[in-house]
């Protein structure tokens, strides 16, 4: 039984891992980049409106000629490439992180089994489209994906609430899907609001990003986050069903 587990796992990890890494590099990355630019200055947004960074006029009098022609790159603000480390950085985070999260869905795989419920890649992907909706779009209610440069409240509270909402959720997903009756439904309704009914911790207004780039920012790691779920679902029930 381990070594089913563990097999299945690992193969479903490094899949999903793989492809939540590629869609974090092309969609996410790029976004992540140009948010660095408003954190350092670089670009200000001004209430919908973009513009460069100030310069110092006192320099430009003392020196107006002092400085070689503009070329168009000198204005054209495109983020730039994600460097080698990081995109292995990112890669490696994601096979870790996905392999953890792949031993927690076989392992729900092998309880279901248990009570005499089928797992096969169909079913695999909605437990994988279940995983991701405790961990990443329910806190995203209350916790949206934030970029650099945007404000958020304390971090040890919004770990904690994070945490909560995941484990609720989870509960009530679990309520939901294998309980019989009235009351298990509405327990896990219970348990599926319950953290939203506590409510987030929140932060003051401000930040430097501008809303819509945080809102596409959101967007796109929810969007990818999906993918990458049904993906790891799907391939784990696969794997977990040829082995049996």
């Amino acid at each position: 039984m381990f070594t089913r587990l563990l097999t299945g796992a690992l193969f479903a990890g490094v899949v999903a891992g793989c492809l939540g890494a590629v869609l974090q590099l092309m969609f996410v990355v790029p976004l992540i980049a140009e948010a660095e630019l408003y954190e350092t200055g670089a670009l200000v947004h001004f209430g919908g409106v973009t513009a460069e960074a100030p310069h110092d006029p006192a320099a430009a009098e003392v020196a107006p000629h002092d400085h070689a022609p503009d070329t168009p790159d000198d204005h054209d603000h495109v983020p730039p490439p994600a460097g080698t480390s990081r995109t292995l950085g990112n890669m490696a985070m994601f096979l870790v992180t996905y392999t953890g999260f792949a031993l927690v869905l076989v392992a729900g795989f092998a309880l279901a089994e248990r009570v005499g419920h089928r797992v096969t890649a169909r079913t695999g992907a909605i437990w994988g489209l279940a995983g991701f909706i405790a961990v990443q779009l329910a806190p995203a209610f209350g916790l949206a994906p934030e970029l650099p440069g945007a404000v958020a409240g304390e971090l040890q509270a919004r770990q904690l609430w994070w945490a909560f909402c995941v484990l609720a959720t989870g509960a009530g997903i679990a309520a939901l899907a294998f309980g019989r009756g009235v009351p298990w439904l509405g327990l896990g309704v219970l348990l599926i609001a319950l953290p939203h009914l506590v409510g987030a911790p929140g932060a003051a207004p401000g930040g430097v990003v501008p809303p819509e780039l945080a809102a596409h920012f959101a967007a796109r790691v929810l969007g990818a986050g999906v993918a990458a779920w049904v993906m790891l679902g799907t391939v784990a029930g696969a794997v977990w069903s040829r082995q049996g």
